[in-house]
């Protein structure tokens, strides 16, 4: 099994920063994609930005150019920094990774695993 666990929610003025973390651990062999999403209250979860393990992003048209994703393959984390942040950026923010994780006799088989997600608000 592969857990993800975040950090870094809080509340934030409109305006400000905020760093959000997400570390990997468990049985990994390989890790892929890792992406942020978010769901704010009564909306459906929705992608925020997404990185591959070369490094290649992508970002959802509401966060582009505030908002940048990167991530550490050495520590298996991936972090989001959150710039210029509005109202409407107030939702719980999920992590999300993909990959291969090592099942029993050392065999491999695909992984997708969440983190329990961490709010964020943005209010004045």
């Amino acid at each position: 099994q592969v857990q993800l666990v975040e950090s870094g929610g809080g509340l934030v003025q409109p305006g400000g920063s905020r760093r959000l973390s997400c570390a990997a651990s468990g049985s990994i062999f390989s890790i892929n994609a890792m992406g942020w999403y978010r769901q704010a209250p009564g909306k459906q979860r929705a992608l925020v930005a997404t990185i591959t393990r070369g490094g290649s992003t992508n970002y959802a048209e509401s966060v582009e150019g505030r908002f940048t994703i990167s991530r550490d393959n050495a520590k298996n984390t991936v972090y989001l920094q959150m710039n210029n942040m509005r109202p409407e950026d107030t939702a719980v923010y999920y992590c999300n990774a993909d990959g291969l994780t090592i099942a029993t006799g050392q065999n491999v088989r695909p992984f997708i695993s969440w983190g329990q997600g961490t709010q964020v608000t943005v209010s004045s």
